[in-house]
């Protein structure tokens, strides 16, 4: 069921705090109950997670009994429930419209949960280094991709049937190839910028292991530095 919206003044709106905690635990009372779980269900489940949350503690956090709501329960009430955390700060299709901070007007949780996720740029807000990690998630994709179809075209040339066809997937493959050293090239770089801006740049898959400098390259011998 979507909640209510509330079309009174501000003066009659929740506290935000009440707000957000409303959120949460409308939304893991829906999908316990979604999941078929009794409070007891999802405890034991936050349980094996590594993370105790009794199942009193839950049933008062659904009525709103508890006072406060701690950032590490979200995230093992998230995971124990198969879900994002910030599904559960911003239920989207449930709550139709939420506050961001408080004294700010209701905005749709859509525009919120994109807001709070990064989806969506804020002017004057700091996105740190993800589209960095995300460039690099794209370009990794980018290599693998050409490199599978310049392993596919490389085989069609072996086994062509004619001169024309050999020539054309060979053709392929050097296309395929010279996409992949580019792709290839451009990471490397930004895996540099990366460890220059004092981060560590995610792992790559064994296909794109020649990425990174080698340990020679990144330490010469002692002469080379002369």
């Amino acid at each position: 069921m979507t909640q209510r919206d509330v079309d009174a003044d501000e003066d009659d709106f929740p506290e935000w705090v009440d707000r957000v905690k409303a959120n949460v635990a409308g939304e893991v009372r829906r999908r316990r109950k979604e999941m078929g779980w009794s409070a007891q269900d999802l405890a034991d489940q936050c349980e094996q997670l590594g993370h105790s949350i009794p199942r009193n503690v839950i049933a008062n956090m659904e009525s709103g009994r508890r006072a406060v709501l701690p950032l590490a329960d979200v995230i093992v009430l998230a995971a124990a429930l198969e879900t994002y955390p910030a599904h559960l700060i911003f239920p989207v299709g449930y709550v139709e419209r939420t506050q961001e901070l408080p004294f700010q007007h209701l905005v749709p949780t859509w525009d919120a949960l994109r807001r709070f996720t990064g989806e969506e740029e804020v002017p004057g807000h700091d996105a740190g280094l993800v589209p960095d990690f995300e460039h690099h998630a794209s370009l990794v994709r980018t290599a693998l991709a050409a490199l599978e179809e310049e392993e596919r075209a490389g085989f069609t040339a072996k086994t062509a049937a004619s001169r024309a066809q050999r020539e054309e997937a060979e053709r392929k493959r050097t296309q395929y190839a010279d996409q992949a050293i580019s792709a290839k090239y451009t990471l490397r770089q930004l895996r540099r910028e990366l460890r220059e801006e004092g981060a560590t740049p995610p792992d790559l898959p064994p296909a794109l292991g020649d990425v990174d400098p080698s340990e020679l390259e990144t330490n010469p011998a002692p002469e080379e530095r002369l």
